[in-house]
């Protein structure tokens, strides 16, 4: 039978295990239980890129999927860089009509970065890899760079007019393309998101290039 004495010194080791108290009554904790970051991890390829699963449950085959997972990531990139042609006129334009194309600019770039997530999910939804870093961006799309420079407010509109025409002649291609593969879901993407929305941008900032008196006629 244990004496009081042996049970003393049974907690006491078991407190010693865990950790010496603290003074506000918190197990301190000792230097080898410190959790660190498993860092500079490697490992082979999850998929490699322009490549789909063989099988995804979406009622498509692969042949169908891999072709609209390459027309979407060309127009991914190519509505990236819209996107931000768009962020780099709002920081740079100048002139009377500074106020209304600093918010117009603005407006269309967070319409823009709508498009983006939904043509990247549909990328992934179809078993494929969208592109995501920049410079896979910039070696890929079709829209001019356009220089670093700041540009007077005709300019950038003609920029943004460029690109939003590039966009929509490859949408109105691609739209016919999936829909003769039978693949619905990307043609209604091109068609009521993307079209839409670029043919909207469009008007609205070519109406800005419209030469019109001011005041009288």
């Amino acid at each position: 039978m244990a004496t009081k004495e042996t049970t003393k010194k049974a907690s006491s080791s078991k407190a010693a295990g865990k950790g010496a108290a603290s003074s506000n009554g918190q197990a301190a904790v000792q230097p080898g239980n410190v959790e660190q970051p498993i860092l500079n991890q490697r490992a082979d390829m999850l998929q490699r890129f322009g490549i789909v699963t063989p099988r995804m449950p979406v009622g498509l085959d692969a042949k169908v999927r891999q072709q609209s997972v390459d027309m979407l990531n060309q127009l991914l990139v190519d509505t990236i860089t819209l996107r931000d042609l768009y962020k780099k006129h709002h920081w740079q334009v100048v002139g009377p009509t500074f106020y209304q194309l600093h918010l117009l600019y603005d407006k269309h770039y967070e319409e823009q970065n709508v498009l983006v997530d939904a043509i990247a999910e549909r990328i992934q939804l179809l078993g494929g890899v969208s592109y995501a870093m920049a410079p896979d961006v910039a070696e890929n799309t079709a829209i001019p760079r356009a220089p670093r420079d700041r540009e007077e407010a005709p300019v950038q509109v003609s920029r943004l007019l460029e690109a939003h025409e590039i966009i929509l002649k490859e949408c109105h291609e691609y739209a016919k393309k999936s829909d003769d593969a039978g693949d619905d879901g990307t043609n209604d993407l091109i068609v009521s998101q993307l079209i839409r929305t670029n043919e909207l941008q469009a008007w609205f900032v070519s109406e800005h290039v419209v030469d019109t008196p001011l005041a009288r006629s």
